[in-house]
């Protein structure tokens, strides 16, 4: 780096959004996530002792991953190489590969390579990691808002373990806002502001657990405002929903408006109001619900009130699931309208539900019955001999269904009907 590279990154830095500036360089700094980096948690044990496995962050947006895996990174005192999953091709991670062998072997020096939105990755890309991930030439560490278990495959997903980062809860947004009101280096401390407890509470309510959401608003809020004579910046709530580019919600996706508001959707679809079903799902997709959230959920409700009555349900909710993951919001949002509407007025049963909660009890109380033996394979002449499928009646071959008729359960549960029509 030369001089003017150098003035170049100081500009930059100065000018970089808040909450780039802001972010947390420590693990005393960082907030949340104490169920993975608690002081005698498993994840923060095996940083302090350098240990640590490729990992997967999952999560929302605006939880921590990047800045965790930056104070991995830092705590381990490891190269850091962010790798964007978009611009980034095979032949840049080769060269990455290369650079992290080269400075293991004669510095001795481990490399993280970071690779936010690892889900955007195709599967090309994803196996050209696996060598190094396997051999330790590199800890990878992806970071994904989507389930991994569908959107990275799986021999990349056997060599990682994968951890669940949680929505910030408000006060810890509140705590990251008065920090930066506070820093006079990295914040907005240099300036005079006046802004009130409560819209600091709001705000941190209002982000819905995504601390990025809430720096930036106050971030515009100050900058766009007009000082007073004085040089004092006053902020209130009208200008921070200005700011947020919406009306509050009363909406915490981690808390218990979350679970209140799809809890009503479900029972209204399962009472067939099709006003109501469409008002709460609305209420989730304004208030910044993930819409595969919303979809998975619809998934679910197909076949738990729906079932066979209308087979064509869970078509209709999967379709809906994957439309959202093709077209993503806001244009999903009739999408899911759409099969909100057809599960609503389509014929409710709840018998595979029911079905399923009978399996489920008698398996709980007789957990190991045996596979009859006429039901089994023979693949040996010994279990041959030991009367493996001896007996098996292969239905097909016969014209008198009465003629074919077997045992499938166990002989204790010969007799139970778990279906009922």
């Amino acid at each position: 780096m030369d001089l003017f590279d150098f003035e170049l990154n100081k500009q930059q830095s100065k000018k970089s959004p808040l909450a780039d500036r802001m972010r947390p360089l420590t693990f005393e700094e960082y907030l949340g996530q104490e169920q993975l980096i608690g002081k005698e948690k498993l994840l923060r044990k095996a940083i302090e002792r350098d240990e640590i496995p490729s990992m997967i962050f999952w999560g929302p947006p605006g939880t921590g991953k990047t800045t965790l895996a930056k104070i991995i990174a830092e705590t381990t005192q490891s190269r850091f190489i962010p790798f964007s999953a978009v611009h980034g091709g095979v032949k840049e991670i080769r060269e990455i590969v290369k650079e992290a062998y080269d400075q293991k072997k004669f510095f001795q020096q481990q490399t993280i390579l970071f690779v936010d939105e690892i889900h955007r990755f195709d599967k090309r890309q994803q196996d050209a990691f696996l060598p190094s991930v396997e051999n330790g030439t590199i800890i990878l560490i992806g970071a994904t808002t989507e389930n991994p278990s569908f959107e990275v495959n799986s021999a990349l997903l056997s060599r990682c373990r994968v951890f669940t980062l949680e929505a910030l809860k408000s006060e810890h947004i509140a705590v990251m806002l008065n920090r930066a009101l506070r820093d006079n280096v990295r914040g907005l401390g240099n300036l005079s502001i006046t802004i009130s407890p409560e819209t600091i509470s709001f705000l941190a309510s209002a982000a819905n657990g995504d601390v990025r959401v809430a720096l930036n608003a106050i971030e515009l809020a100050v900058n766009s405002s007009e000082p007073t004579k004085e040089g004092v910046v006053c902020v209130d709530e009208k200008m921070i929903e200005q700011a947020l580019q919406k009306s509050h919600l009363l909406y915490d996706r981690a808390g218990e408006q979350h679970y209140n508001i799809i809890s009503a959707l479900h029972k209204s679809l399962r009472g067939s109001d099709v006003n109501a079903s469409l008002y709460w799902l609305g209420r989730m997709l304004e208030a910044g619900e993930d819409p595969l959230f919303v979809a998975r959920r619809l998934v679910r409700f197909a076949s738990e009130d729906i079932g066979l009555a209308d087979p064509q349900a869970l078509v209709q909710a999967v379709s809906a699931y994957h439309a959202c993951h093709f077209i993503g919001i806001p244009e999903c949002n009739v999408n899911l309208a759409q099969v909100v509407v057809y599960l609503a007025k389509a014929k409710k049963s709840n018998a595979l539900y029911q079905a399923y909660l009978e399996v489920q009890k008698d398996i709980q109380a007789l957990p190991n019955l045996p596979v009859p033996k006429h039901l089994c394979n023979a693949p040996t002449k010994l279990m041959e001999d030991m009367g493996y499928g001896k007996g098996y009646k292969y239905t097909p071959s016969y014209q008198n269904k009465e003629k074919a008729k077997q045992d499938y359960l166990p002989n204790e549960l010969k007799d139970q009907k778990y279906y009922k029509e």
